[in-house]
Formats: C-alpha cells, sequence, structure tokens
C-alpha cells in the first residue's frame, strides 16, 4: 500500500487523468443498464403465482394487459382496436368480437360479458403487450396507443402504471441528485474552514457514483427504487470517508514540509481507518441480499458495491484533487460555524444516571410504534393522483366495479361440466364482480358453433385453460386477500395442479414474503455488525451496548408513524432498519473508542467521557447533517411515495441517531463500566477512577 499511495501523491496529473477516462466507459455502462419498473417481477420463480404468471405470459402471450375506456360504440371501439393491433409491442386486443365475433347482437349476450365489455357511455377493450410491463417496447407502445386520435380514453393496468413510474422516475431523478449535491454543499460548507474542499468533495463522490452505476452493466438491469435513491444514498453514507482523508492530509502536513509525502502518509492511514469504519455500512448493504425478493439483492449489491468504490474514489481520486488545488483551498477560508459541544459534555456527564432509565424507558413506547406502523403493499397508493394510469385505474373501480383481475390456468382437458361447477363457485365468492372463460359465452343464446376460432387463443393455450376473473375490491386489501384465498381453495379442488395470478394475488405473496425478509434481514444485520464490532474492539459488552443505543434510534424513527396515523410503503421498513444500523451505526464506534483511548490515558470515567464528548460531537453532527442535508430535500420533493418516504425516514434516522449518541451513549458507558471492564480484553488493566 506505501508504494501505491506515493504513486498517487508524486503522480496527481496522471492518476486523476486515468480516473477520469475511466468515467468514459462508465457512462457508457450506465446508459447501457436497464431499469425494471416492476416490483411484483422481483418475486421468487418458485411461487405458484409467478409460476402461473409465466404461464400467462409464454403461452398466452398475456405478458401484459392494459384496461382501455374507451368513451364511445361499439363502432369507436373497433376503429380504436384495428389502430392498436397496428402498434409494436401489441400481442393482441380482446373486444367483445373478439370473443363471439361481429355477428352475435348485442341482444344475445350473456349478461356477465355485456357487464365485462359494457358500461353507460363507455366500451372496454383488453390491451395484451407482447413483452413484460417494464420492457421498452411495452413501454413504446404504451405511448402509441396514447398518441392515437380517438374519443376520450383511459389506460389503466400494471404495464401503465409502470409507464407512469418510469416517466416520474426518469423527471425526477436528476433532480435528486441536485437537490443532495446542494444541501450536502451547505452543511459541509458550513462544517468546514474552507469553501472549496465541499465542492472537491462532491466531485470526488460524482466520480464514485458514476463509477458504480457504471459497473451496473454487468447486472443488466437495476430497479427504479435502487436508480432513484442509490446516488443520494451513496453520496450520504461516503461522504466522510472525504472528510476523514481531508483532515488526516491537514494533520499530517503540519509535520511533514514535503505536501507530497504528506498526502503518501495520509493515503497509507486513511485507508485502514476508513476501511473499518465503513464495514459496518457495506455489511448492512450485504444483508440484503439475503432476501427472498429480489428488489432486497437488487439494492443491496448496488449500494455495496457503492460504499467500496465510495472508498477506493476518496483515496485514489479525492488526493490529485486536493494536491492540484491547494492554493485555491487556501484562498477560501471562513471561521467554522459550529459549537465546542462544553455544556453538552457537562449535562450528559451531570445527569448520566437519569438519562440511563430514560434510555430504557424510551423502548417502550418506540418499540411499540414501531411494532404497529401500518405498511401498505399496493404499489398504486404511492403514486400521484393526477397520473394517467390512477385516474384510468379510479375510472375502472367506477364504471365498472372492477378494481382488480385475477387469472386462474388450469388444466383443459378438465370437463365442461367440472368448469362450469368452479366457475359458478368462484362467482359466488364475494366481491367477485364477473367470471370470464370459454364457457362464459356458451349456452343457449348463443351456440358455440358461431363462435370464433380466435377464443381458444384467448382463453386455450397449451394444455392450459385461462379464466380471468374480476373483482371489486382493491389490491393488497384485506378483502381482496380472503377472496383470493377462497378462489384458489375452489380452484385446487377441481384442479390440484391449477394456479391463480394477477396482481393481486402477486401482491398477497408480496406481503408475506417481505414480512419474512424484514424479520430476517434486521436480525442478520444486528448479527453481522455485532461480530464486527465485537471482533474490533475485542469486547462482548461494546457491541451490545452501540447497537442497543442505535436500535433505540430505528424504533423511534419506524415508531413515529404510528403515532402520528401514517401508513408507509412496505419497503420502508425494511430498507431503514438496516441501512440506519449499518450507516450510523459509526457514531457510536467512533464516540467509544476515543472514550477507551482518553480512558487508558486519563484513568478518570468522569474526565474520558467528558473530553470524547466534546472531541466527536463535531464529527458526528457533521456527519449526521451531511447525511441528513443529502436526503431530506428528496423526501420533501419527490411525488413517489416509496422514494420520498424511504429519503425522509434516511434524513430523520441520522439526526435520531446523532441525539442518541451523543446524549444518551456516554450515560450508558458509564452506567455499564463494570460489564465493560469484565467482558472486554485488556480493558482491566487500565485501572481507573470511576468517580
Amino acid at each position: 500500500m506505501k508504494k501505491i499511495s506515493k504513486f498517487i501523491s508524486y503522480h496527481p496529473k496522471l492518476v486523476l487523468l486515468i480516473m477520469t477516462l475511466l468515467l468514459i466507459p462508465s457512462w457508457i455502462g450506465y446508459k447501457s443498464t436497464g431499469v425494471n419498473y416492476d416490483i411484483l417481477s422481483y418475486l421468487p420463480a418458485d411461487l405458484e403465482s409467478t409460476q402461473g404468471q409465466k404461464i400467462l405470459d409464454e403461452d398466452f402471450k398475456n405478458a401484459a394487459t392494459g384496461m382501455l375506456i374507451l368513451k364511445g360504440t361499439d363502432a369507436d371501439a373497433e376503429k380504436l382496436k384495428k389502430e392498436i393491433l397496428e402498434i409494436d409491442g401489441v400481442e393482441d386486443v380482446i373486444s367483445k368480437s373478439s370473443i363471439v365475433g361481429d355477428t352475435v347482437p348485442d341482444d344475445f349476450l350473456p349478461d356477465k360479458l355485456k357487464d365485462a365489455f359494457y358500461s353507460e357511455d363507455s366500451t372496454l377493450l383488453m390491451v395484451k403487450f407482447s413483452e413484460s410491463s417494464s420492457s421498452f417496447k411495452t413501454m413504446e407502445a404504451i405511448d402509441s396507443i396514447k398518441k392515437i386520435e380517438s374519443k376520450e380514453k383511459y389506460l389503466s393496468g400494471i404495464s401503465s402504471l409502470v409507464k407512469d413510474t418510469k416517466d416520474l422516475i426518469d423527471h425526477e431523478t436528476p433532480i435528486y441528485v441536485a437537490l443532495a449535491v446542494v444541501l450536502a454543499l451547505v452543511v459541509l460548507s458550513l462544517a468546514n474552514e474552507s469553501t472549496i474542499i465541499p465542492f472537491l468533495f462532491m466531485l470526488n463522490i460524482g466520480y464514485a457514483i458514476l463509477y458504480n452505476f457504471g459497473t451496473n452493466f454487468f447486472l443488466g438491469e437495476i430497479s427504479y427504487i435502487t436508480k432513484a435513491i442509490a446516488a443520494v444514498l451513496q453520496l450520504a453514507v461516503t461522504t466522510d470517508y472525504s472528510i476523514f482523508l481531508y483532515h488526516r492530509y491537514v494533520e499530517k502536513k503540519n509535520k511533514t514540509e514535503n505536501k507530497n509525502e504528506a498526502m503518501a502518509k495520509a493515503i497509507e492511514s486513511t485507508l485502514a481507518s476508513i476501511f473499518a469504519s465503513s464495514l459496518t455500512t457495506f455489511a448492512g448493504f450485504l444483508v440484503l441480499l439475503l432476501m427472498q425478493l429480489g428488489l432486497g439483492k437488487d439494492i443491496g449489491l448496488v449500494m455495496s458495491k457503492g460504499v467500496l468504490l465510495g472508498l477506493i474514489s476518496t483515496v485514489v481520486v479525492l488526493p490529485p484533487m486536493l494536491l492540484l488545488s491547494e492554493k485555491l483551498v487556501d484562498r477560501f477560508n471562513h471561521k467554522v460555524l459550529l459549537p465546542d459541544f462544553e455544556r453538552t459534555a457537562n449535562f450528559t456527564i451531570k445527569h448520566r444516571k437519569t438519562l440511563f432509565i430514560v434510555f430504557l424507558i424510551l423502548f417502550i413506547p418506540a418499540i411499540y410504534g414501531a411494532r404497529n406502523t401500518d405498511l401498505y403493499y399496493n404499489l398504486d397508493r404511492s403514486l400521484p393522483e393526477d397520473l394517467d394510469s390512477i385516474i384510468a385505474l379510479n375510472k375502472m373501480k367506477k364504471d365498472y366495479n372492477m378494481a382488480s383481475s385475477h387469472f386462474a390456468v388450469v388444466k383443459d382437458d378438465l370437463s365442461k361440466a367440472s368448469v362450469d361447477s368452479m366457475i359458478d363457485e368462484i362467482e359466488k365468492v364475494d366481491g367477485v364482480e364477473n367470471v370470464l372463460s370459454a364457457n362464459s359465452v356458451t349456452g343457449l343464446t348463443v351456440p358455440s358453433a358461431i363462435l370464433p376460432d380466435k377464443l381458444n387463443k384467448n382463453f386455450n393455450q397449451a394444455g392450459y385453460q385461462m379464466i380471468m376473473i374480476n373483482s371489486r375490491y382493491q389490491t393488497a386489501s384485506d378483502e381482496v386477500n380472503k377472496q383470493v384465498a377462497e378462489i384458489d381453495k375452489i380452484i385446487k379442488a377441481h384442479d390440484p395442479d391449477g394456479k391463480l395470478t394477477g396482481e393481486a394475488v402477486l401482491t398477497k405473496d408480496l406481503t408475506i414474503l417481505s414480512d419474512r425478509d424484514f424479520k430476517m434481514v434486521n436480525i442478520a444485520s444486528i448479527a453481522v455488525v455485532f461480530l464486527i464490532i465485537a471482533m474490533v474492539f475485542k469486547s462482548l459488552a461494546i457491541p451490545i451496548v452501540l447497537i442497543a443505543a442505535i436500535e433505540l434510534a430505528i424504533f423511534i424513527n419506524m415508531g413515529i408513524p404510528f403515532y402520528f396515523g401514517h401508513t408507509i410503503p412496505f419497503i420502508t421498513s425494511i430498507i431503514i432498519g438496516v441501512v440506519q444500523l449499518g450507516s450510523t451505526i459509526d457514531y457510536s464506534i467512533l464516540m467509544t473508542d476515543r472514550f477507551l483511548f482518553e480512558y487508558k490515558k486519563h484513568r478518570n470515567l468522569e474526565k474520558a467521557l467528558d473530553i470524547s464528548v466534546k472531541e466527536t460531537s463535531k464529527s458526528i453532527v457533521t456527519s449526521a447533517l451531511s447525511f441528513f442535508a443529502a436526503t431530506i430535500g428528496v423526501g420533501i420533493y419527490s411525488k413517489m411515495e416509496i422514494v420520498s418516504t424511504i429519503c425522509i425516514f434516511l434524513a430523520r434516522g441520522a439526526i435520531i441517531s446523532m441525539l442518541v449518541i451523543i446524549i444518551f451513549l456516554p450515560a450508558i458507558i458509564a452506567t455499564t463500566i463494570p460489564f465493560i471492564e469484565k467482558t472486554t480484553k485488556g480493558f482491566k488493566e487500565l485501572g481507573g477512577k470511576n468517580e
């Protein structure tokens, strides 16, 4: 490492040129990386719902379906249908004529068909896309449908939701980054003596972010949530590395006349330090790879990679920047606008017994609130009400009494009597609006002989027959989950291998899976962080103390929505616990490490605590405020509730963690010092006066 440090320090122009040139393939990789806007596609492939969806996609060419409401007559619908069928990416358009043909008068149609395809002043068309909901071709097809001149029309369905999500994310993401950079610059400018240094920090992090996004090319695609928050989150959690290197460089420069040599020593010493401190953050993100839901793996891999690349960029890119701009840096200095935290130290030490009791009591309302915070899983809820897809969805609910659609896939060799019996039972399930199948249009009024051949293509394929079940209940509601369970039971009674799928069914599985993932990743993250801290400090007590402090901060953060009556997106509960633990545990490590140093030096508990609080609070506050600044702007600005909620929680969590560590951790250390002494290697030899 010594040779590398010297090379970087003594060849800053060459190193910076090489690292800048690497931005070119990174940019190409970034532009070539696909984005998946469909969260449901991250469900495991071994679920019955995903297996059923696969059959719909591959055999029935029903990869994605949109419900198009047209204000007009059959003639208007047929004209629009012909134009839609010419669009690349559209597999088929199902209308009344698709099922019973053009020759059957409306008076002869079964009531269930009339209810499915007609409202008072509108006609329903089911648009089948040839590729998945989030594919580029489907996105283009939806745009083309919207551009067709026709009477008033509304396109709903998961594909339309995905398209609106894509447009919103594409529009907002550059603004997210700009807000994070500007607000972080403000905080760093106030907390550092130089006006120029924060700009160098941001530029360095910009390199790291582009490296990270460029290497996502090897993943093929990333989720839209990852795309929206990864840059902001990487900025928030890796800014500390730049601050640490700069301070170490200033320290070495004051002791060494040669600035290049000072930088070489700073790089060498910084790498070991920030690598150790970044382990908890890296581990926190890495734990997300254990989730069964593929979204966790997506975020976890991108962000753990981002932490590593942030570290590399700090010791390779930032040093040349600092060396080459040193004259400019020195020209623009100002007073640091942070207090000395003298009063804070005095308060925490004087009231340490009371603070420790308060610390323990706070767990009760915090845990209760966190455990009872309501979550929602319906993806449309996270989108603004004025989006076309949401307006169309509300129109579907109002005019056709359809809030969701389920698809049953059963063997095509089931007898007509068995299928009819199954459909009759499904129609009697509470909340079922209508059931459509090949059997739906046969009967006394419509002889099977006059039915079009296309009917079989829509409802019978590859040894399966499909049954479409339209529901009055909204996706992710308790009513629809109960309904889905009843329908699945009916299907299994007639065909043990039958499968039920659709957005509501997939979302029900998502609910169950994410609950399991939440419990698992939280336990795993605590275990991993515990082991890291235990090895660093060679202690049993210290990791217990530090994790307890941060977990209180997490519980408070997660419990706030309960006490304010807010319902939050499900993914928030999974991400926040892991990220807040991994990224803010450093605050407690920093203070504890300084306490042990001062306790060894002075052999006096109060003096060690006093110095620790005063000397580390500035760094902790700077770090927390930087984290807050990088995320709060996005949280306030974003129109997507998932992104907004995650960022607000991250911003708030950084501040809560900061307050808990500065106010309560000294009291916890003081109270548990006997336990720390007994379980920490080499601690007993310190001796010390505890009063």
